[in-house]
């Protein structure tokens, strides 16, 4: 649970505005504003974090109040705001822990001598990239545009393409120090209620001092997942287009601030490998991309496994296909070979991932050169392992989701071992395990990937 701060605003200022500086630290941090001043000759303070308040906002509210005069000031707060409080979003507070949230959140809140609430003017702003396409996540012929990490950019996102009244954003928070905003979003009319129930109890029960890794940290605390089971429990898409499509099939989304993706729930397996393009082409299109998309993640799974199956038992393949078995010596044995290959294509990857832009080409074209002919002529690897490694290394990048291509790598990973050590057993038992992890891997909503529900 959130810590809450159940202690009440009083009518006493002095009182109001001790807390308020004991609490936060006002004279340590440069950025926690306190600004004094008189409001129709009465003394008030606002408090308020530097760099998330609109200027021209404030100038235009301290000109609106410093022209009230002693005989316009109402008894009330209810009052003030309707006489002299020239902006739209405007709330009043009553205890301290809503003061503290919206102040640390990037509201300014103010006090006014005589009233026993606090005035709570929503004029923020947070730094903000531009809504820009997704590196990771693009279509050919869709939107242009993608998720931020500014909640509220994201919500106007999804509320553009979804102009129903039964489109629900409900906001709520979670983490004791970082009181992150989540935004739980569904179409009222067509949700599964029983899914719905559950994410927001488990969300509301959620007993974690921070999400530091915002979505991540999220996910981790919603579902404990099982070590020994890689497979995601969520879809993730940076695209408002397949956020808005998703609530319109009935499904959740759940959005976090300072996080530029959505998690969609429930998922399966033919969700996961889902994207934009299968539904800006026409259908004959789109089914074959989704077909050709699904033979070819069944192919980095089970290719490389199979060809070290026929390569260990060669009077098994057919006279038609004896041109694949491995022509040169082979001085290193090919399970080794390609373990090899597996871990130095994920090395490549992360010095891609942190080499400098303007450097990536020319060590490209260099790890190309060594991995590939050198490697080769050196005798360490056989030009048909590193054939059928390139296969596999480009096919996993056909599917948009980045953790079911580990998945799948580590199911490729332990079906090569068990091929390796136990032949034609070790390849069956491979198979089996394959889809036992896919069968009892549990998500949020009960059932697993294939739709099944587990008790």
């Amino acid at each position: 649970m959130v810590r809450k701060n159940e202690k009440k605003i009083s009518a006493s200022f002095e009182e109001n505005i001790t807390y308020m500086n004991e609490i936060l630290p006002v004279t340590e941090s440069f950025d926690i504003i306190r600004r004094e001043v008189v409001i129709g000759e009465k003394q008030a303070v606002f408090y308020y974090i530097d760099g998330f308040i609109k200027d021209e906002a404030m100038l235009k509210l301290m000109d609106s109040f410093l022209s009230v005069t002693e005989e316009d000031m109402p008894d009330d707060a209810e009052e003030f705001i309707k006489r002299h409080v020239p902006y739209v979003e405007v709330d009043i507070l009553e205890d301290f822990d809503e003061v503290l949230r919206n102040v640390l959140s990037g509201a300014a809140v103010l006090f006014i001598e005589g009233y026993a609430e606090c005035i709570c003017i929503d004029c923020r702003t947070y730094p903000a990239r531009s809504v820009d396409e997704p590196d990771k996540d693009k279509s050919l012929r869709g939107s242009r545009d993608g998720f931020v990490e500014t909640i509220v950019f994201n919500t106007a996102l999804i509320r553009r393409r979804i102009r129903d009244p039964h489109l629900v954003m409900e906001m709520t928070e979670a983490g004791q120090s970082s009181r992150t905003d989540i935004a739980i979003c569904y179409m009222q009319d067509r949700v599964d209620e029983g899914l719905l129930d559950n994410l927001k109890q488990r969300i509301t029960s959620l007993n974690v001092g921070d999400l530091r890794m915002n979505q991540q940290s999220l996910a981790e605390a919603l579902f404990k997942r099982k070590w020994f089971n890689p497979f995601p429990k969520f879809k993730f898409t940076e695209r408002p287009d397949t956020a808005a499509a998703c609530i319109l099939e009935g499904k959740v989304v759940i959005l976090v601030d300072n996080s530029p993706s959505a998690m969609v729930l429930p998922t399966s397996i033919l969700d996961m490998i889902e994207e934009a393009n299968d539904y800006y082409f026409p259908t004959l299109t789109s089914v074959y991309l989704k077909i050709t998309r699904t033979l070819i993640t069944i192919a980095t799974v089970f290719f490389t496994p199979l060809y070290l199956l026929f390569m260990q038992n060669e009077d098994w393949l057919p006279k038609a296909f004896e041109f694949v078995a491995v022509q040169d010596t082979v001085n290193i044995p090919l399970i080794f070979q390609f373990l090899v290959l597996e871990l130095s294509i994920d090395g490549l990857r992360l010095a891609a991932m942190n080499t400098p832009t303007m450097l990536s080409t020319p060590l490209s074209v260099i790890a190309g050169i060594v991995m590939g002919e050198f490697s080769v002529q050196s005798g360490w690897f056989n030009s048909e392992v590193m054939l059928y490694m390139a296969f596999v290394a480009v096919a996993n990048y056909t599917q948009p989701n980045f953790e079911l291509g580990y998945a799948l790598k580590f199911m490729r990973l332990m079906l090569l071992v068990l091929t390796a050590c136990f032949n034609l057993y070790g390849f069956i038992a491979g198979c089996i395990l394959v889809f036992c992890f896919l069968a009892f891997n549990k998500t949020l909503s009960g059932r697993n990937y294939l739709n099944i529900k587990l008790n």
